[in-house]
């Protein structure tokens, strides 16, 4: 039923509200369900003004619970659980709708009263009501109680497919995956949900692989996706850096008729941009009917990464002529384009013009970038000048672009005085103590040097291990530096060590200066061998022919000898070679990089 017609006013004090509440009395509107839940409404945001409420509740000629259900879903934990109270005290019952509308956001002890109250009420047994207490528990990180109500007596009766999902979902935000993964595999029934609810959970772990396998299981059944399954499978690929499976996904989605909203088609341009091939993102992007702001700072940051900082800066413009303001991203991808290309003076001049023209407000982020910048053209002094003017304390990604910086440029005094700083706020972070320990060792400090290992052995710090995923015919492996465990050992090993014969002769020369040991330059040497780029290209040249492309997934930065035993690579076996490390894009081809040596 549609509320009689009466003039609305606007209610922002109780003053107000009386004034309100008086003309609908007159009128003989007050209890028209439309007018009484919009006074409820504003009574309800202030605990002070529920005995106003009450009145109001007392006076109503038939105050049923869906004259106040709707109000709970929008009232906050604590405004709720008192609303909830005055309706019990007057006394007015909740139905099984009520509390399912408090439990989503409810704290622990409230949804711990709440659960008494379904039990007293008898509503416990209703899908609605077990599944918000459910989600309840599993948004307080308490597991144990969500698996003790999931499997408790007589629950089975209300078990549905919502339920599973509850506990799927719910268990993958907590970090369970693996024990998501079993209930899932033994839902009796599972909708779209439950499967996102599945491929999105090994995702947010960064088990990409593992989601990709449970989308080929959906795609299995004949089940149609949507764009979020979508959206969850692209990003899968993205982080798997499996372009091939990235193609087919695509595909995929445009076979489907799903809609290719601005989430779904920024997700495939980033996933072509961070699986090698800016040029087919360039595509997708382009064929856009409307491209909002994350769009186009999509696409600058893949040009970015890529070191195409002519194209990232030509694109801003483009931006820019079709009145796209930019914001605190679109700085970012442009600062990053000019670091990975030494270009100084057009990272001074976009700082300064996009923070003045647009008004934006330079963020932490913003000053890292400006330390790279500068650290990676070997002005420290400059570098540091950024921090000491920054007028907030840095933080460690700060330091950290200084403290890279260091090495790179072998500046051992700053190095060692920001190394020691890092750690201390960084100091789980192995890769801390590993620059720091590598910068030692390059000046021969193998004292220092002991002391920066025995410090991680005290605080239980491990090395990362690198690690590197080459996808060849849709096939995904991983290799690991150090160990080469492959039903094809011998032959990949075979493969690394007539590679580095080859370019051997083409005056390649181990570059140890990276390797940490304090052991003899042929144990050094033999060491590089088992880097995990190495044995993923070795593979990848008995899996390809002249001509073809292969394309690697560091989770490091590629160390200065892979760099160089990388251009040659590309030249002697005549393969384009794309690597992607923890910073960039690296496109090998006839011996050169498309960094130009600059990373």
């Amino acid at each position: 039923m549609s509320a009689p017609s009466v003039t609305p006013i606007p209610i922002t004090t109780i003053s107000e509200l009386k004034q309100h509440h008086s003309q609908l009395v007159r009128l003989g509107l007050a209890s028209h369900p439309a007018h009484a839940r919009r006074l409820l409404a504003f009574l309800a945001r202030d605990p002070a003004r529920l005995p106003y409420a009450a009145r109001l509740l007392a006076h109503h000629p038939d105050p049923h619970p869906a004259l106040f259900n709707p109000l709970f879903a929008s009232l906050p934990p604590r405004h709720a659980a008192a609303f909830l109270s005055l309706m019990l005290s007057l006394p007015l019952h909740p139905d099984h709708f009520t509390l399912p509308r408090i439990l989503p956001a409810a704290p622990l002890p409230l949804a711990a009263q709440l659960h008494a109250l379904l039990l007293k009420l008898n509503f416990h047994s209703h899908a609605h009501s077990f599944n918000a207490l459910l989600a309840a528990y599993l948004a307080n990180a308490r597991a144990d109680l969500a698996f003790r109500l999931f499997g408790g007596g007589g629950s089975s009766a209300v078990l549905d497919v919502v339920s599973w999902t509850t506990m799927v979902g719910g268990l993958c935000r907590l970090g369970l995956v693996d024990d998501a993964r079993e209930l899932f595999d033994g839902m009796p029934e599972r909708n779209l949900i439950s499967w996102n609810a599945m491929i999105s959970g090994y995702v947010k772990a960064g088990r990409f692989l593992d989601a990709l396998e449970v989308f080929d299981q959906m795609r299995a059944t004949g089940l149609e996706g949507n764009g979020f399954v979508a959206a969850s499978a692209v990003v899968a690929c993205t982080g798997a850096g499996a372009l091939a499976r990235g193609r087919e996904v695509h595909r995929w989605v445009e076979q489907s008729g799903i809609q290719m909203d601005e989430k779904l088609a920024t997700a495939v341009v980033d996933m072509y941009c961070k699986c090698g091939s800016v040029e087919e993102a360039w595509r997708v992007f382009q064929g856009l009917p409307t491209k909002g702001l994350t769009s186009w700072n999509c696409m600058i940051g893949g040009l970015a990464v890529h070191g195409r900082c002519k194209d990232a800066i030509e694109l801003f413009h483009q931006m820019e002529r079709e009145d796209v303001a930019p914001d605190d991203v679109t700085l970012v991808n442009l600062l990053t384009a000019c670091a990975h290309t030494g270009n100084v003076s057009g990272g001074r001049h976009y700082f300064d013009y996009i923070v003045q023209r647009y008004g934006i407000e330079p963020k932490m982020e913003h000053y890292g970038c400006m330390v790279d910048l500068f650290g990676r053209a070997g002005l420290l002094d400059e570098a540091k000048k950024v921090i000491d003017d920054m007028p907030m304390e840095p933080d460690i990604g700060v330091l950290g672009a200084l403290f890279g910086a260091c090495k790179i440029h072998r500046d051992l005094d700053l190095g060692e005085a920001i190394g020691w700083r890092v750690i201390e706020l960084d100091p789980q972070n192995s890769g801390r103590y590993v620059l720091l320990a590598n910068l030692l060792a390059s000046a021969g400090r193998w004292g220092d040097v002991a002391k920066v290992r025995q410090l991680m052995d005290e605080r239980n710090v491990s090395k990362e291990a690198g690690r590197s995923v080459i996808e060849i015919d849709s096939e995904v492996c991983e290799f690991q530096c150090g160990t080469l465990r492959h039903p094809e050992e011998k032959e990949i090993f075979g493969m690394a060590k007539d590679m580095m014969r080859k370019i051997g002769l083409e005056g390649y020369a181990p570059d140890t200066s990276d390797v940490l040991h304090d052991v003899a330059e042929e144990a050094k040497e033999a060491s590089l061998l088992y880097h995990s780029e190495k044995l993923a290209i070795a593979f990848g040249l008995l899996r390809t022919r002249p001509g073809d492309t292969m394309r690697v997934t560091k989770n490091l930065r590629v160390c200065r000898d892979c760099h160089e035993a990388t251009k040659l690579i590309s030249r002697v076996f005549e393969r384009e070679i794309v690597v992607r490390d923890r910073n960039r894009f690296h496109h090998f081809r006839d011996g050169a990089c498309s960094c130009n040596d600059y990373w």
